[in-house]
């Protein structure tokens, strides 16, 4: 992996000076200093404390009167905060920091990991998509995720709900790295906070953001950008067309990493951008072997992991019971969540929501003479276009 011309310098220089992480903290937690601004204070002053004496200075140069630097008590809370979480806090260019960050312009300067950090050294492919994510989306992650973890692949993703969830289930036994847009003791969305404890268990959960720090809309496209920095491909399996995981493969083209992309219907909105990034060049994916190769891989893939076993199905009962109008409109929404313009087995679907065959059906029914889905020969489905 190729790194910027400047690296060894700065790696030399972070091995070079005293190790305290609370400066660190103190530094990247301070008022208007970002990723970018922290390197070019540390690349200006020489070390971190000598930036941190300087930082009001340059505050007052740019226009910025009475500034202050991050109250140390903050600084020493959140260090007492991750050191009780059992996290670790990697520094840049320091021992246990992920190598493939440090050609980045705007590395971290610091991260939290949690659980097994010792994945960061190995390689990484990651695997984003749609949220909303259709079966075949799913299944396909699923796949994937196992057939990479097999190759003694990483598994690295946001920890959204749909693919990035399904990508980092698939690939625990292998190891999966989730980046989060919020602090690494703050589970978003909560849906997977139950995947979180195993991630922390038997993965690495990872994060740049101060602890306690709740994601906001801005925290995202920082994320994303790890994602992408910490793999040698980025694999995009859903996404449309204006997504945050097209941007998350613009990352990787800018960052130098390889993009590939899964293929799906054009009339699915959900495969809007992976077909535009097929269209602009990137490597198409049918298999964990496509991907291994386009990394310089190829021969590592062995054979496809065995499927989880399938989810065993209620029988409905001799006497249909009334639902609730609430649960009845949530099946429906998972039931066209899952399903896109190209048909999917009703058998599969069933096994994918884990719902009453009967209670399904019924749903079904409904969905199709509200003209919303479409039957096909092979008891097959798909959406009405």
């Amino acid at each position: 992996m190729a790194f910027c011309q400047n690296q060894a310098q700065r790696q030399g220089f972070a091995e070079a000076e005293p190790q305290d992480p609370l400066l660190w903290l103190r530094l990247i937690r301070s008022r208007r200093v970002g990723p970018a601004s922290f390197h070019k204070l540390l690349a200006e002053h020489g070390d971190v404390e000598a930036a941190l004496a300087a930082l009001p200075q340059v505050a007052r140069a740019a226009g910025v009167e009475n500034y202050a630097l991050c109250p140390i008590e903050v600084v020493r809370h959140e260090w007492a905060t991750g050191r009780a979480l059992g996290a670790q806090l990697l520094l840049w260019g320091q021992a246990g920091y992920p190598l493939p960050l440090m050609d980045l312009p705007d590395a971290p300067p610091v991260l939290w990991g949690q659980g097994d950090v010792g994945l960061l050294a190995r390689p990484m492919v990651a695997l984003v998509g749609a949220r909303n994510a259709s079966s075949l989306g799913l299944r396909m992650t699923r796949r994937l995720a196992l057939g990479l973890a097999e190759a003694g692949q990483v598994v690295v993703s946001g920890l959204a709900r749909g693919i990035d969830a399904e990508a980092h289930q698939a690939a625990l036994q292998g190891g999966t790295v989730a980046v989060q847009a919020g602090g690494v003791d703050v589970i978003y969305p909560q849906e997977n906070a139950a995947l979180a404890g195993e991630i922390a268990r038997a993965g690495c959960l990872l994060s740049e953001q101060p602890m306690g720090l709740a994601p906001q809309a801005r925290h995202f496209p920082q994320r994303n950008r790890i994602v992408s920095g910490l793999a040698r491909a980025v694999v995009v399996v859903e996404a449309a067309a204006r997504s945050g995981s097209l941007l998350t493969a613009r990352n990787a083209l800018d960052q130098g990493r390889e993009v590939l992309a899964v293929p799906g219907h054009p009339f699915d909105a959900r495969a809007a951008g992976c077909n535009i990034l097929l269209r602009d060049g990137a490597t198409l994916v049918r298999s964990a072997s496509d991907v291994l190769e386009a990394i310089g891989l190829r021969g590592q893939f062995r054979a496809q992991a065995p499927q989880p076993p399938v989810a065993v199905v209620d029988l409905p009962g001799p006497v249909p019971q009334r639902r609730p109008l609430a649960e009845i409109a949530s099946v429906h929404t998972q039931i066209l969540e899952r399903l896109g313009p190209s048909p999917l087995a009703e058998d599969q679907l069933i096994r994918d929501l884990d719902l009453p065959a009967g209670g399904l059906a019924s749903a079904l029914m409904a969905l199709e003479l509200e003209g919303r889905i479409s039957r096909h020969a092979g008891g097959l489905l798909s959406l009405r276009g």
